[in-house]
């Protein structure tokens, strides 16, 4: 079976070839903040960034045949995770959808590439926003606001699954705590398969990140809407982008910040510490989930590279339960693989409506 991936992100698309379960290409194709300001909207960038697959590929001498092409799922109405087959109905949310993200040209270039090709079909799997939350965590203390789901399921399955295999265990027998440390951060509860409880890691939840303001006290942020000091557009930034570290500390960038700490910047060093004391207390919250019956803590993303990071973490939640360390994300794997189990009649493909 011949698959191709495609993962579009905020500054780049990646891409992955592959033949079974064998990597035959491996790409990340960055984009300039120059390049990505000429399109006003992120949906104008599509056929910027199909295009650039398609050079990449043909750079790389890969022929353009295969049975799949899987995007990254992107920003649709809330769903249970799986592999989904493109349809009409969801590339008409995805032109409508309420959130802009790169993400959700992932289906989009899927549906395009794959109509090139007879018998080649175009899935996503585990999106962004796969919703499998008990009722309970959904109730929040106002009927107006229901708690929802956005975080990475994608990379954190691949690595609850990647753990199981480890040991010769089901993922749907673990009960897991899986923190992905990104520029955005997801702490999820996973119960025998099922996420049922996570933060919403894009726009307001949870711990702060690099870019992201996570949990705000909100009767500060209303009087902040009301002030006349930003317009809407500058205080979804302030939540969503421009926050977190990079509000305090005026860089996203982890090697740098911890240069600072050991020249002596005692402020860098408060701000990091914060975040990683908020993100151990959304794990201890998660342990309450599970009533405690824990298998294994699993830190996974880009931060999870950082030893300051992990070790710190790992003082504050490891009575807990054992803490594993997987750094980075496996997306393109994730995405290639889950094709190739459907493809093979090994999963599920579940249809969205």
């Amino acid at each position: 079976m011949h698959i191709l991936a495609v993962n579009p992100g905020s500054t780049s698309t990646k891409i992955a070839v592959y033949e079974d379960e064998t990597p035959r290409l491996v790409s990340n194709i960055r984009h300039s903040v120059e390049e990505l300001s000429k399109f006003p909207r992120v949906v104008d960038q599509f056929e910027f960034r199909k295009n650039l697959v398609l050079e990449a590929l043909e750079a790389n001498g890969i022929p353009f045949r295969f049975d799949a092409i899987v995007g990254r799922g992107g920003l649709l109405k809330p769903i249970p995770g799986g592999v989904y087959e493109v349809n009409d109905a969801m590339l008409n949310d995805i032109s409508h959808a309420m959130r802009s993200h790169a993400c959700n040209l992932g289906c989009v270039i899927a549906a395009e590439l794959a109509a090139l090709l007879p018998g080649c079909r175009a899935f996503i799997a585990d999106p962004g926003v796969v919703d499998e939350l008990d009722e309970t965590a959904r109730i929040t203390g106002s009927p107006l606001m229901p708690r929802i789901t956005i975080w990475h399921a994608l990379n954190q399955r691949a690595i609850a699954r990647r753990y199981a295999a480890e040991r010769n265990i089901r993922y749907e027998d673990l009960n897991l705590i899986i923190c992905h440390l990104g520029g955005g951060i997801s702490v999820g509860t996973h119960l025998r398969g099922r996420a049922v409880d996570v933060n919403n890691a894009l726009d307001g939840e949870g711990p702060f990140s690099p870019e992201r303001a996570g949990t705000l006290p909100a009767g500060q942020l209303i009087d902040l809407c009301y002030s006349g000091r930003f317009t809407k557009e500058e205080l979804k930034k302030r939540i969503s982008g421009s926050a977190g570290l990079a509000a305090h500390l005026g860089t996203t960038d982890i090697p740098a910040i911890e240069k600072r700490i050991e020249s002596g910047d005692e402020h860098a060093e408060l701000v990091l510490n914060a975040m990683i004391y908020q993100i151990a207390k959304c794990v201890g919250a998660a342990a309450v989930v599970l009533y405690g019956k824990i298998d294994a803590i699993l830190l996974t993303g880009g931060m999870a590279h950082s030893e300051y990071i992990t070790s710190r973490l790992k003082e504050r939640i490891s009575f807990l339960a054992p803490v594993h360390v997987y750094p980075g994300e496996d997306e393109l794997e994730a995405l290639a693989l889950n094709a190739l189990g459907a493809l093979r009649g090994e999963l599920a493909v579940q249809v969205y409506r």
